[in-house]
């Protein structure tokens, strides 16, 4: 059997020129990188914004598990399908982060014979996006410093700085380092932290901001710290957004690659959907929604996490009003869920599966409080039998949503074909009415308890002290009436990722809120999450190379 690097390097690629020219786009509306990868120009944005929007889909998945789901996999054949039925279809979907792709989750171009190339472009260093925004994250910490250090006019308090600087790497060391040692003019000796860079803010004003105007002004919300009465310093303050927006500048603009069908995708952004919002940027699906009748689109993680910050962030900003939605889930992944070891998944077993088919249940309960019409999949394992796949079929269809199977790991769009069909259907049978989880104008605490106790399925939220006073402070300074980004694990409903299924009886545990003010919500930790991940003992690094002829080797 073929990897998924082996798939995509031996497939014949398109120039991109030619990808663009099928849906009108013609070569002068393309910043060209290299053959295969292109920045959508402003001109093009603009010189299409008038047109009717497409059809919005979006795909997202159950619990994600050490079985697989498949969840890029699934948004990247169905757009194959879409194609292969004469189907006017753009997918949009989030650039890969470099810490997974030398970590454990791998990286986001899908797999088998629905996956977007140039692969190792993508998972790599791609367009230099996310370097760009690590650099203008870093300016900002380096422009803070040096505040300080040239007289602190602002009167920052040294103890009150919240702005962390970032890198794209899973670096656990970094978390909680000192800053400043040596002499005087070395700066001031403080705490600081890293996140991982698509755990920034920047990241996140990247992909909620609409146009460069835009981009400048959430730049110049950013609270960077706090005075030594309490309030708030900002980026703009700092005098940092016009050489940050310099460094973004690029950044902003949509990519555009081709699926191994020569299917259009637009691939921008990246932010973790465990700790920030988890979606690709407003600017891609509104440009892919007036490019194409269908746009594509997909939510990081399970929908307890990407989903709900989907309708609840990206939505409730941007003004946009999906149409459908397609829940991803294997049978592997509900028998793990069921409690079955990952060793002994192949075997058929309809009593695991009837236990671990509560996650999918929830997951069914949580999508269907939005409004949305459902589409449930399963991504399609040659270890299914008949008997666990009429299951699951009957328990989908019984819960109002069509269901269908999905091969496109193994088919390419061929094996999508009833998946889309069933999409299609849907679309054309269901209306959407499409409305968010929560009020934004109720207190921050009331609508964590919301999403805890509606998506989760928590009995109540236990706020630690500090978290309770942090939250009274971003209400007293007007930063209460603002959506809630929840971090949470993603491996569970719970807060707990050893809680599979669907957890009962349980309480969310807050430790920390601020306020991302530039991207406009209030983040919320939840358990143990981490912002900076760490690498495992057997990292995916170790078996990545290059050989004698510059062919990668090893990237999944």
């Amino acid at each position: 059997m073929k990897t998924d690097i082996q798939i995509a390097q031996e497939a014949v690629m398109e120039p991109i020129v030619k990808v663009a020219e099928r849906i009108g786009i013609k070569e002068e509306e393309l910043e060209l990188y290299g053959r295969y990868k292109a920045k959508l120009s402003d001109e093009f944005i603009n010189s299409v914004k008038d047109n009717p929007d497409g059809k919005l889909i979006l795909v997202t998945a159950i619990n994600p598990t050490p079985a697989g789901e498949g969840k890029t996999t699934t948004s990247v054949g169905l757009g194959q399908a879409f194609g292969q039925l004469g189907k006017k279809a753009v997918i949009a979907l989030r650039e890969p982060s470099l810490g997974p792709c030398f970590g454990v989750k791998g990286g986001a171009a899908g797999g088998g014979y629905a996956q977007v190339v140039p692969m190792e472009d993508l998972n790599l260093h791609f367009t230099g996006d996310f370097h760009a925004i690590t650099s203008a994250n870093n300016l900002l910490a380096a422009l803070l410093d040096n505040h300080i250090q040239q007289g602190n006019e602002l009167g920052i308090d040294t103890r009150s700085v919240v702005w962390k600087r970032c890198l794209d790497m899973n670096d656990r060391v970094l978390r909680n380092i000192v800053v400043g040692l040596g002499n005087k003019m070395d700066g001031t000796v403080r705490e600081d932290h890293f996140v991982i860079t698509v755990a920034s803010e920047i990241m996140a004003i990247l992909c909620l901001a609409t146009d460069m105007k835009d981009l400048k002004e959430r730049l110049s919300r950013i609270v960077v710290a706090y005075n030594y009465a309490g309030k708030p310093v900002t980026a703009g303050q700092l005098k940092a957004v016009g050489s940050m927006a310099a460094l973004l500048k690029d950044a902003l603009k949509p990519n555009m690659i081709q699926t191994l069908e020569h299917t259009p995708a637009i691939v921008h952004g990246g932010p973790f959907a465990n700790i920030a919002h988890g979606c690709n940027s407003v600017r891609a699906t509104k440009l892919a929604l007036k490019m194409a009748d269908y746009c594509i689109t997909e939510a990081g993680f399970g929908a307890d996490l990407g989903a709900e910050k989907f309708f609840d962030i990206k939505c409730r900003m941007a003004g946009l009003k999906p149409d459908a939605v397609v829940l991803v889930a294997t049978i592997r992944a509900l028998k793990y869920n069921g409690g079955v070891a990952k060793a002994n998944l192949s075997a058929e077993n309809l009593e695991a599966l009837k236990k671990g088919i509560v996650n999918l249940e929830k997951h069914i309960e949580n999508l269907q409080k939005y409004g949305v019409p459902v589409v449930v999949t399963l991504n399609s394992f040659v270890t299914d039998t008949e008997a666990e796949t009429a299951y699951v079929q009957k328990f989908c269809e019984d819960r109002g949503c069509e269901f269908a199977l999905s091969e496109v790991w193994e088919k390419g769009g061929q094996g999508g074909i009833a998946l889309a069909e069933k999409v299609l259907k849907t679309l054309e049978e269901k209306e959407s009415n499409f409305r968010v989880l929560y009020d934004e104008e109720l207190p921050i605490k009331e609508k964590i308890e919301i999403i805890a106790k509606e998506i989760y399925g928590a009995d109540g939220v236990n706020f630690v002290a500090s978290a309770e006073k942090q939250i009274q402070k971003l209400e007293e300074l007007g930063f209460g009436k603002m959506p809630v980004c929840m971090a949470k694990t993603q491996y569970s409903l719970s807060d707990n990722p050893d809680l599979l299924g669907r957890p009962e009886g349980f309480e969310i545990s807050v430790r920390e809120a601020y306020v991302s003010a530039g991207a406009g919500f209030v983040v919320v930790l939840t358990g143990a999450v981490m912002t900076m991940p760490g690498l495992s003992k057997n990292p995916a690094a170790y078996g990545i190379d290059v050989d004698d002829d510059g062919k990668i080797t090893g990237l999944f």
